[in-house]
């Protein structure tokens, strides 16, 4: 099965939810950079976070960056989604130590850290992007994107998010769900929703059992039910180019350019968010600066 994003709303219209399977996205960013898995825990619950809200925002060449720092080993955790939900990121250290809640059961928020923030940056195509930041609650990712809703975009919402991780170091399952509440909603709809949330449990243990994010959506609304109103495919996907990497090398000056053909040795670039390595020649550089 391949990597999806559900979005609908319950039958009342008094919630909107989204939910997703992440599983091989997560797969190639770890394998990308190489993470641990711890690492690949956090990093894995950050894209899969990203790319339900990078598919909420719905304005065509958008984006959403979700940065989060939290002083723990893994450092800062970037990571941009488009419009769509197709995702890329890197973190500042991939080699994290073993760190377990209890055997079997990765401590992201050990990994993450506590003392710090989660920074989300939207660019909505207008003249400025939108920035918004808080305090982190846990470091555990889905309890730190609930508070930035509530705190920063004043939208009640529950998020959860899980990320297997094998024996063999490789993403077993992977996936969560984002919903949130709309003006006007009664009491009795928050309260079937924190009962739904209860009795579906972690995500992890449903995408074990092979759930798929319709199933998930439904065992968390219960009777609310659900109206699916978009299925997309999503996917670790990189926008770098050779032109791109081209406008950065130029940005450096003609003095720092200077000196790389100085050099006489072919210069390498490699992209901090995919395993792709672009090579210029001391002629390539050259002709970056007729360009200038």
């Amino acid at each position: 099965m391949s990597d999806y994003l559900v979005r609908g709303m319950s039958m009342d219209g008094f919630v909107k939810v989204a939910a997703i399977r992440s599983t091989e996205l997560v797969q190639r960013g770890a394998s990308i950079h190489k993470t641990t898995p711890n690492a690949t825990a956090a990093f894995g619950r950050a894209l899969t976070a990203a790319s339900m809200m990078g598919n909420m925002q719905k304005v065509e060449n958008g984006s959403m960056t979700l940065q989060i720092r939290g002083g723990g080993p893994i450092g800062t955790i970037t990571v941009v989604s488009d419009a769509v939900g197709n995702v890329r990121g890197c973190v500042t250290e991939a080699n994290v130590p073993l760190a377990e809640k209890y055997p079997g059961k990765l401590d992201v928020g050990a990994t993450v850290g506590t003392d710090g923030t989660l920074t989300v940056i939207r660019d909505l195509q207008m003249k400025e992007p939108y920035i918004g930041s808080v305090q982190l609650v846990s470091g555990e990712i889905g309890d730190d994107v609930t508070a930035y809703f509530v705190q920063s975009e004043q939208v009640p919402t529950a998020c959860a998010l899980g990320v297997l991780v094998d024996r063999d170091h490789s993403v077993k399952v992977a996936g969560g769900y984002l919903i949130q509440l709309l003006p006007g909603a009664p009491d009795e709809i928050i309260d079937k929703l924190e009962a739904g949330i209860q009795r579906a449990g972690a995500v992890t243990p449903m995408l074990e059992q092979g759930m798929t994010p319709e199933d998930i959506l439904g065992q968390v609304c219960g009777d609310l039910g659900v109206v699916f109103m978009e299925t997309v495919p999503v996917a670790y996907k990189c926008y770098c180019s050779r032109d791109r990497v081209e406008q950065a090398l130029i940005s450096l000056g003609r003095e720092e350019l200077g000196d790389i053909v100085r050099d006489g040795k072919a210069f390498p670039v490699e992209c901090q968010f995919c395993d792709t390595v672009y090579t210029f020649t001391p002629e390539d550089i050259q002709a970056l600066l007729k360009k200038i």
